[in-house]
Formats: C-alpha cells, sequence, structure tokens
C-alpha cells in the first residue's frame, strides 16, 4: 500500500494537470490579473480552492450522481453554454474594438479586488467545463484507484494550485511581451474562438 503512494499521487498531478492546461477563460484571467499584479493571491487562491472542492466531490463520488440526474445536466448545459458565448462576445469584442493602450503591469488600476473576485468566480463556477474536468473525468479516474483514490484526488489538487500560482505569479515574466495591445489582441482572438466553439457545441448538445 505505502508503495503505490506516490505513483497514485503523481498520476493524479500529472492528469490534473492536463486538464487545466489549456487555453481558457479562467487561465487568460489569471495571466491577466497577473500580468497586472492586481488581486493575484485571492484569483489564485479562488481558483485553487474551487478546483479541489470539485475534486474532492468527484472522488466522493458527485459525478455519479449528476450523471444520473439528466434535468441536472441539462441546467447546466444551459447555462454553461451561455456563459461560454457570452464571455467569448466580450473577448471578440476586445480584438474588434481594441482600447488601443498597452495593458498595465504596475499597480491596482485594473479594477477593484471585489470586481477582480466576482468575475472569478463566475468563471470558475459558471463554466461546464470545470465540473466535467474535476467532478465527472477525474471522480472517475480517482475511482479506479480504489482505496488510493483520495490520494490521487490530492496531486490533481496540487497540480491545480500549482498551476495558478504559476499562471498568476510567473505572469509578471511576459509583462514585457505581454503590456503590448497587439500580444493581448492575439490572447482574445484565441480565447474568442475557444470560447464560442465550446459553447456552441454545448448548446447544442444539450437542447
Amino acid at each position: 500500500m505505502t508503495s503505490s503512494i506516490l505513483p497514485a499521487a503523481v498520476a493524479g498531478f500529472g492528469t490534473g494537470l492536463s486538464l487545466i492546461v489549456a487555453i481558457g477563460a479562467q487561465n487568460a484571467f489569471v495571466l491577466r490579473q497577473g500580468v497586472r499584479r492586481h488581486a493575484v493571491l485571492a484569483v489564485v487562491g479562488i481558483c485553487a480552492v474551487s478546483d479541489a472542492l470539485l475534486i474532492a466531490l468527484g472522488v466522493a463520488g458527485l459525478g455519479a450522481v449528476v450523471t444520473a440526474w439528466p434535468a441536472g445536466l441539462t441546467a447546466i448545459g444551459l447555462a454553461g453554454g451561455a456563459f461560454l458565448i457570452g464571455y467569448g462576445l466580450l473577448a471578440a469584442r476586445r480584438v474588434l474594438r481594441p482600447a488601443g493602450e498597452a495593458l498595465a503591469t504596475k499597480g491596482a488600476s485594473a479594477g477593484s479586488v471585489r470586481a477582480a473576485v466576482l468575475t472569478c468566480l463566475a468563471m470558475t463556477w459558471l463554466n461546464p467545463h470545470v465540473y466535467l474536468d474535476t467532478v465527472l473525468l477525474l471522480g472517475s479516474v480517482a475511482a479506479e484507484r480504489g482505496s488510493l483514490r483520495w490520494v490521487f484526488g490530492l496531486g490533481a489538487m496540487l497540480a491545480s494550485l500549482a498551476w495558478f500560482a504559476g499562471l498568476g505569479y510567473g505572469a509578471r515574466l511576459l509583462s514585457r511581451v505581454l503590456s503590448r495591445p497587439a500580444a493581448w489582441r492575439v490572447l482574445d482572438a484565441l480565447v474568442a474562438t475557444t470560447m464560442l466553439a465550446m459553447g456552441a457545441m454545448l448548446l447544442a448538445r444539450t437542447v
């Protein structure tokens, strides 16, 4: 049993990391806050703690309960699809109508901490792919580990914490590049394309 703990934790870390390292609204938001050096601790904390809670629910078996409740999946799909499309449209608007100014990389002038917290909460808890990745997928994979499923889950939680902390606090190393409006237009274009496609597919499957 003891000799199996480390492999289970490493497997959980690798699986969790592979699911969250992707271009998306949440990662782009964390990166943006990191470059601005604004409310980074709060944003990173929300993302990591939220992932930990959802992973714990998945490991505990909530995924099976949700799957058995079609009405719940439909509601999540509709709300999530609408959210993804809405955020995608906002990102597309920034591409088509840029402010024309470099992104501020110092100070806390990028809005209030409250606004950053609320936005981060919405991007985390209204994104259906977060539930699919953490509650359903990670929960299913963890179940295969039997008595070591919580070790696997802990590894996935640590991966989430490491990723968001690295993204939020490491973003300042890219501040010179990301302070250029053109760089953010490219990032927003990628986010818009991804979010609109994901939202449309989610709504199509739900309806």
